[in-house]
């Protein structure tokens, strides 16, 4: 079968390191597929410029880089403190408060100003990454919760907390948040990612925002508290996609369900035709140093073996010494295991009772078929995306060339497993689009003449309807 570049895509996020027109090129041309904007950090004008010069690429070389805008969430952090650090001593007790001042070591700021109302006696409260363990012994219910220190050490301004078993009452989405999302979707940007997504609703409500601006971004749900493992199911039927962003989910659980639930996830979210990014610390020392550990070779190697569709990349390629040779490094490990250890066995199983059942089995039948005939690409033509949704969720051997006259679908379809995406435009009968698509395949070198293509597509063509059409090409 043809060599075929990587399927599992790379997500980057982009920072002072890599916001150069010059280094991202270098960026994109050695494997990146979707640019993260980080609204934790930096302003609007920041990304707006770095906005432009993904568009000002994707116009030049012709490239389909999507961009993933995504929002804070309600994080919740400490204040300022003292000399630039606090040292916590075990056993001690200290006091958190609602009331701005400057931190010592009896006395810490929080941002959530309903934390003492949420919180209960003996909850655990973590900071900085779970480095400093709290145990709350009392709240005032008005602006003082008394703790206990567990595991002390340095605490310096500005750190996270987390709330492992506390129900928060803050709304998913900050003002903060919802003025980087209006500014996100003025950008016309292709993904959205949402984060501690809680509950359904939390993705319900974000979507009803992005309907009412009358715009076509999709949602990611970033998935880092246990109450949406508790929630999962509801979340990713109603979700784009997920994020296993496993930073503050291995903070807010116990370290050692990470794996399994990256797993879970990953499973659901193809069986739910929905694509799924793993990240947070992959390649980790690669912010300071040229070559990865051996355990990040393995993590990422067994995210790709997890089925997922993007591993992103954060510190690594926004403030890291080596964004370019990052990029390099993943696509290699990717590669490599796409091509002698190939995960994908296992056939997805259809839901006979989704509304999509028909176009769905037609999809199925097309990457059966390709597998059969030894086809090298499933050639499709779509106006809203589903049926690249659709086969990529089958993880097909073939490569997967989406045709499509939609421009905006061809960076969103960028996040997708193994898809390949063509701006086409001249629908006219369906041979004549086969045939079309078929000869811009073997112009573009992605055919030969005498190999298999398995063609899908909606007949009637000109009414854009669901896939009821599979046809087997041999290319001329």
């Amino acid at each position: 079968m043809k060599q075929i570049h990587k399927r599992t895509k790379i997500v980057a996020t982009l920072g002072p390191a890599s916001s150069n027109k010059e280094v991202l090129l270098s960026m994109i041309k050695a494997g990146v597929d979707v640019c993260r904007l980080n609204f934790s950090h930096g302003n609007q004008a920041d990304h707006q410029a770095t906005i432009d010069t993904i568009r000002e690429i994707n116009k030049q070389y012709k490239t389909h880089i999507g961009i993933l805008a995504d929002l804070q969430g309600p994080k919740i952090r400490i204040g300022m403190v003292q000399d630039g650090g606090i040292h916590l001593i075990n056993g001690s007790k200290i006091e958190i408060t609602t009331n701005e001042l400057l931190g010592n070591d009896k006395q810490i700021y929080i941002t959530y100003q309903s934390f003492p109302r949420d919180v209960r006696a003996g909850e655990i409260i973590l900071l900085d990454d779970g480095k400093i363990q709290m145990r709350v012994i009392s709240t005032n219910n008005k602006d003082t919760v008394t703790c206990e220190i567990v595991h002390g050490g340095i605490l310096t301004s500005r750190k996270g907390v987390n709330l492992p078993n506390t129900k928060i009452s803050i709304p998913s989405l900050t003002e903060e948040d919802l003025s980087n999302l209006e500014f996100a979707l003025q950008n016309d940007v292709e993904w959205i990612g949402l984060s501690f997504v809680r509950t359904a609703e939390d993705i319900i409500e974000l979507k009803r925002i992005i309907t009412r601006s009358g715009k076509t971004a999709r949602v990611i749900a970033k998935i880092e508290k246990p109450e949406a493992i508790d929630n999962i199911d509801a979340i990713i039927s109603v979700t784009d996609g997920c994020m296993v962003a496993r930073g503050d989910l291995g903070v807010e659980m116990p370290m050692e369900q990470v794996p399994v639930l990256q797993k879970m996830i990953a499973r659901k979210c193809r069986e739910a035709s929905k694509p799924v990014i793993v990240a947070t610390q992959m390649l980790e020392s690669m912010i300071t140093t040229p070559r990865p550990t051996r355990a990040e070779v393995n993590d990422v190697a067994n995210s790709v073996l997890d089925g997922a569709d993007a591993v992103m990349l954060s510190g690594e390629t926004s403030v890291g010494e080596f964004p370019v040779i990052v990029i390099e490094t993943m696509s290699k490990i990717i590669k490599n295991i796409e091509d002698f250890a190939y995960p994908y066995q296992t056939p997805k199983k259809l839901n006979p009772n989704s509304p999509t059942y028909i176009a769905d089995a037609v999809c199925g039948s097309a990457v059966y078929l390709a597998e059969k005939t030894n086809a090298v690409g499933l050639v499709s033509m779509t106006s809203s995306g589903y049926t690249a949704f659709e086969i990529s969720s089958h993880r097909p051997k073939a490569g997967t060339f989406i045709f499509t006259s939609n421009r905006t679908l061809l960076n969103t379809l960028s996040l997708l497993w193994g898809v390949k995406g063509f701006y086409y435009d001249k629908f006219e009968t369906t041979d004549k689009s086969i045939s079309d698509v078929n000869r811009i395949l073997k112009e573009e070198r992605m055919v030969v003449t005498g190999e298999v293509v398995i063609n899908t597509a909606a007949m009637p063509i000109e009414k854009k309807g669901k896939t009821n059409m599979i046809k087997v090409t041999v290319v001329d």
